[in-house]
Formats: C-alpha cells, sequence, structure tokens
C-alpha cells in the first residue's frame, strides 16, 4: 500500500467510489491509492457488463460518490456506463489512453486524465470532482 500525507485524506475520506479499469496492474494501483486516501472502492469492475453491475449494486448498497472509467474496457466503450452515472448525478471522471473526442460522445465536459497518468493526477482530480459536487 502506497502512504498518502494525511491533508491528502480529506477530500476522499468516508468516499465511495467506482474503479472501472481493464488492465489489472493500473486497476490495482488504483484500488491502492484511492483506499489509502481514505475512500472506499466499490468494484474494481473490469467490463462494460460488470461496471454496469456494480453501479446497479451499489445503489442498494450505499450508493457511489464518484468514479474512474476507462474508455475502453476490452473491445467495448463505457459509455453505457458514464450514461448511467450521469442519470443517477454520480461524478466521474475518464482516466484513458484514447484521445479521441468521439469515444466521450454526450460526457466532453467530464475530465480526463490521460495515460500515462500518475495516481495523483487521478486523487487530485476525483478530489477536485467531490469539492465541485458539495
Amino acid at each position: 500500500m502506497v502512504d498518502v500525507p494525511l491533508h491528502r485524506c480529506r477530500g476522499l475520506r468516508g468516499r465511495r467510489i467506482l474503479v472501472s479499469e481493464d488492465e489489472a496492474l493500473i486497476s490495482m494501483l488504483l484500488v491502492d491509492e484511492i483506499t489509502a486516501a481514505g475512500a472506499t472502492v466499490v468494484g474494481p469492475a473490469h467490463t462494460l457488463d460488470g461496471t454496469l453491475a456494480v453501479i446497479e449494486e451499489a445503489q442498494c448498497t450505499g450508493g457511489l460518490s464518484a468514479a474512474v472509467l476507462d474508455i475502453r474496457l476490452l473491445t467495448k466503450s463505457v459509455l453505457p456506463a458514464a450514461d448511467r452515472l450521469a442519470e443517477l448525478g454520480v461524478p466521474f471522471l475518464f482516466a484513458t489512453a484514447s484521445d479521441e473526442p468521439s469515444a466521450r460522445t454526450g460526457h466532453l465536459g467530464v475530465p480526463v486524465i490521460r495515460k500515462p497518468y500518475s495516481m495523483d493526477a487521478v486523487i487530485t482530480g476525483l478530489e477536485g470532482l467531490l469539492t465541485r459536487g458539495q
């Protein structure tokens, strides 16, 4: 587990963050960093169907505070999950290698963190999402 300074925990402490990432190593790093920053990770999910299932299950088990979504999960677009999160009012960011705006149709205003990214950029991005929503 990665140590995160205590001042970094304020924005994520007690939050429930969905991680949707198909690359196992990146997924594990995201889970470790988000957990170290004080949040509970919901998931992780590695496929579109898995992401949609986690979103629906979370509605019965405490909801979601925010989400980190890779735009491409194996061969499928994550946009149906992004649409569902938007319907539920859950803020999210894209953490992806995709540079194509067409990959984010309907969600062009959503923050994008480009791969390769630092875990600090993801934590900062999540904190920004959550402070904007308050």
